[in-house]
């Protein structure tokens, strides 16, 4: 069938633009969602945060936004699809990294203003290549765990139970995470003590969690109405029926 259809360099297809096909797929603005948030938090949990007894990294509020993302994207494409986001996330860190280290091995001005922003670059996104360590062993260990119980019990249950899928996943997942990323992180933050590791470790699962928890109503409502506007989806769902 393809046999008759113009290749690339052929004479008959000269003169025009030939495209291919985007489809009609959510999933490419979910996972870019997704590889945004992941490498603007490597950046923000460079710097250690204390909010009264608390401690923290400054991107204590954005990371659960990547777990309810892989939820969403789990849900909706499957394990496969949800994997191929995860190491899209996870390429594209290390890529940022490679390119901060390239950002602070150019040689820059001379002046007091060059020699100050050439400081100023490496103490902020210098020490990020060992954050992005924490954070890409985390990520890989506990979004693979949260995407694996979502796509089980879905397995399992079908379409019903999806509140339950997101509680076990959630809480599964962002305790594995939380325990990796803040054990690597911890001395780069300036954490030496172990009473100040579980306090960092305490606060980032409670809080991702109580995030992730208290989200599961629009992240079900936001499931369900991009599963009735996504064609394939619908055409699945009529063939098992």
């Amino acid at each position: 069938m393809n046999e008759h259809l113009p290749q690339a360099g052929d004479r008959s297809a000269r003169g025009k633009a030939v495209y291919a096909t985007r489809g009609n797929s959510h999933y490419d603005v979910l996972s870019a969602l997704m590889a945004v948030v992941v490498v603007i938090s490597g950046i923000g949990a460079a710097k250690g945060v204390t909010i009264g007894f608390v401690i923290t990294d400054a991107a204590f509020f954005l990371f659960p936004l990547a777990y309810i993302l892989g939820d969403i994207i789990t849900e909706l494409y499957g394990p496969r699809a949800a994997r191929r986001a995860i190491l899209t996330s996870f390429a594209l860190n290390v890529f940022a990294v490679v390119c901060y280290a390239v950002i602070i091995w150019l040689p820059g001005f001379d002046d007091d203003y060059g020699v100050a922003k050439q400081g100023a670059l490496e103490l902020a996104i210098g020490p990020v290549w060992q954050i992005v360590l924490a954070s890409l062993c985390g990520f890989l260990a506990g979004q693979s765990l949260n995407s694996f119980i979502v796509s089980r019990m879905k397995r399992r249950t079908g379409e019903p139970g999806i509140v339950a899928r997101l509680l076990m996943s959630s809480g599964t997942g962002e305790l594995v995470d939380t325990i990796i990323f803040c054990t690597i992180a911890a001395p780069v933050l300036g954490i030496t003590t172990f009473g100040q590791w579980l306090n960092y470790t305490a606060f980032g699962f409670l809080y991702k969690v109580i995030v992730q928890y208290a989200a599961i109503p629009v992240t079900a409502y936001v499931i369900a109405r991009l599963k009735k506007a996504e064609p394939s989806y619908q055409e699945a769902l009529t063939r098992i029926a």
